[in-house]
């Protein structure tokens, strides 16, 4: 017998989580998150070769349940399948799903309710507790993700440059990263993965989460996603309201607070699913 892989991977980062041949969890791996929408077949076997294999030492790998970022058509799937083969040779399984539907079924297993991915970037849609009945086309960072760790970074940095910050804020924010005009635009245009740079600043607004301007930034960005995808829903209405990813777990109080004012019943909030998603998957048969 051989061990299992379950994987969630976002935008940014990518958890793995082995399971021993006995069922039992072993060893939480971590390497960045891979989006096959953006990433070609090439790119992401040098990820895995790079960062995966290393930490698995040679441990073999006969299935994996892999939930992640832009899986939500047939060729993203399979870039991400043909991948993982060519890296793991004693693969037999391999299922590839969205990160909204693990996101589903980390925080609301067997039960209906409204989940929502606030991490790097933002989703959101209605589970019936076995399958998604209702979800949002998501447009990516420049056009989409409101309320993401993406968005918030992208909205800190406009208003300092803007000389929009009040300006405590401005100073720490300048003393903290001392960031200039070209180098903000080369990662903004030139270089891949603008969304990772961006919610790179977030922790700049945990710092500072208990300044009134904080909180107001952060209350509009959960205002912008709840009135953009959720109140229009009427299962918004029937069920509960789950958040899975850093920035809800993060930002928790202005999250309750935004979602208790459109009316809304706050459910849970999971900073990540790794761990239920593992509970999900055992014992694998």
């Amino acid at each position: 017998m051989s061990n299992i892989l379950i994987a969630d991977s976002g935008s940014t980062k990518t958890d793995w989580q082995l399971i021993g041949p006995d069922s039992q969890p072993m060893h939480l791996l971590r390497t960045d998150g891979f989006n096959p929408y953006y990433e070609n077949t090439a790119h992401i076997v040098v990820g895995l070769q790079t960062q995966l294999l290393p930490q698995l030492d040679n441990a073999p790998i006969s299935g994996v349940f892999y939930y992640g970022t832009g899986c939500a058509n047939a060729d993203s799937k399979a870039r991400i399948s043909v991948a993982l083969r060519a890296v793991l040779p004693d693969l037999k399984r391999v299922e590839i799903a969205s990160d909204m539907l693990g996101a589903a079924r980390a925080v609301s297993p067997s039960q209906p309710g409204i989940v929502c991915i606030l991490g790097t970037g933002s989703n959101a849609c209605f589970f019936d507790g076995h399958l998604i009945r209702r979800n949002i086309a998501s447009l990516g960072f420049w056009l989409g993700d409101e309320g993401s760790g993406g968005y918030l970074g992208k909205t800190l940095v406009r208003m300092a440059f803007q000389e929009q910050l009040p300006n405590d804020l401005a100073r720490a924010f300048q003393d903290e990263y001392a960031l200039d005009r070209p180098t903000l635009l080369e990662n903004a245009y030139r270089k891949p993965f603008p969304n990772r740079y961006f919610a790179g600043f977030t922790p700049f607004l945990t710092q500072h989460a208990t300044h009134s301007f904080v909180q107001r930034l952060t209350a509009d960005a959960f205002r912008l996603f709840l009135e953009t995808y959720l109140v229009r829903w009427p299962e918004a209405r029937q069920h509960p309201v789950h958040f899975v990813g850093s920035i809800g777990h993060y930002f928790g109080d202005s999250l309750r607070r935004a979602v208790t004012d459109a009316g809304l019943t706050m459910g849970r909030v999971l900073k990540s699913p790794i761990e239920r998603l593992t509970a999900f998957h055992s014992p694998i048969g």
